[in-house]
């Protein structure tokens, strides 16, 4: 856990549909990390909070990391078991299913307990 920085939040979204794969994750509004990063040190257990998204005010998902399949600690150590992570490299934890699809123009509002919101525009 020593290697990590600390914690935003970070909606990794992927267009479905017959769209060339490069194009997929590349709208503005598609991989957005915010709203700030919080330190290490303000998040004593990072499998211990909770993650809530709507979507144009509707509960699309109500979870917590302790549900996660890989611990905060497990993922970094899996990864960097076959990927070389540098100082400064994001990794995405994932959330549980729930929140497609999402369409231009919608309102999404991310909050991680003790990370804090982001409200994001779907272009």
């Amino acid at each position: 856990m020593d290697c990590i920085a600390g914690y935003c939040i970070g909606l990794d979204m992927t267009i479905r549909g017959p769209e060339e794969r490069s194009l997929r994750k590349s709208p503005d509004s598609y991989c957005v990390l915010g709203p700030w990063l919080v330190t290490r040190d303000e998040v004593p257990d990072p499998g211990q909070l909770s993650v809530k998204i709507t979507v144009n005010d509707a509960v699309k998902q109500d979870a917590h990391t302790s549900d996660l399949i890989l611990t905060v600690a497990e993922l970094v150590e899996w990864g960097s078991s076959f990927y070389t992570l540098h100082p400064g490299d994001v990794i995405l934890t994932g959330t549980p299913q729930g929140v497609g699809p999402v369409r231009p123009g919608d309102t999404m509002l991310a909050t991680i307990e003790r990370i804090g919101s982001m409200r994001v525009l779907v272009s």
